[in-house]
């Protein structure tokens, strides 16, 4: 019981990793705050995970932290959610397709973070944004999508520096899956789409990388992350099937 009394606000938990991190909090003892815009999936978290509260919210919206902290000041925030990115090569995508991940993933990151220095939330808070393995190896079909998760990483940086300068003593993580996660929907389009430009199967391309992490082990990882004392600036962490590696 980690987390037991701790309040956990999972932005992006109705489906996907945010659930089961949602799922994983819950068993840990936490008071759960899930929020994700889509109303039939926030029901179905609510049938699924009694106790668990939700709220319909839009996490790109600047008015979304202080109506999330309203309703469950959280003790870890994780900022979970984003958008499905283009699967197409480069040439082929419009610039909406390209920045899609910018105005989702780390516009919401942005605020999020933002708001946790402002309010401020309180002394031992910890801020953990859900980033990718893309943002370390590239991915060719994705857009902007590598990129937007690069700078969730740099992200944590910026924002541990600026509670150590303003000694607010919060901590920020971001936490990447190292390799694609075929239970994921995006997953899923992404093996798709890998193995079709590489023309090989799915099971193929699937086997090829080698020791991808699960659901359950990045959301163990994070939980480890939330409740491990003393880290330090720029916390990133890479979560593979073999574990978890600083990066």
């Amino acid at each position: 019981m980690q987390l037991e009394n701790k309040n956990v606000v999972v932005i992006g938990g109705s489906r996907g990793l945010g659930r089961v991190i949602a799922q994983t909090a819950q068993q840990e003892g936490a008071r759960v705050l899930v929020v994700a815009r889509g109303e039939d999936s926030l029901a179905e978290v609510e049938r699924d995970l009694p106790g668990v509260q939700t709220l319909t919210a839009d996490a790109t919206r600047e008015e979304t932290p202080g109506k999330v902290f309203r309703a469950l000041r959280p003790d870890v925030l994780v900022v979970c959610g984003g958008a499905m990115p283009p699967l197409s090569p480069i040439h082929e995508q419009t610039w909406e397709e390209f920045s899609r991940n910018w105005d989702s993933d780390v516009r919401s990151s942005f605020l999020f973070c933002q708001a946790a220095l402002k309010l401020p939330l309180a002394p031992g808070a910890v801020i953990i944004l859900i980033s990718s393995g893309a943002a370390v190896a590239g991915s060719a079909i994705s857009g902007g999508y590598a990129g937007s998760k690069r700078t969730q990483m740099f992200m944590a940086d910026y924002c541990q520096s600026e509670s150590e300068r303003a000694d607010l003593g919060l901590r920020f993580v971001a936490i990447a899956p190292g390799r694609i996660m075929a239970e994921t929907e995006l997953g899923k389009a992404a093996i798709a789409g890998y193995a079709a430009r590489l023309g090989i199967s799915e099971a193929d391309f699937i086997q090829s990388m080698g020791f991808p992490p699960t659901l359950q082990q990045v959301a163990d990882a994070l939980v480890e992350a939330a409740t491990t004392p003393g880290a330090k600036s720029g916390n990133v962490f890479l979560v593979s099937g073999k574990g978890v590696e600083p990066f």
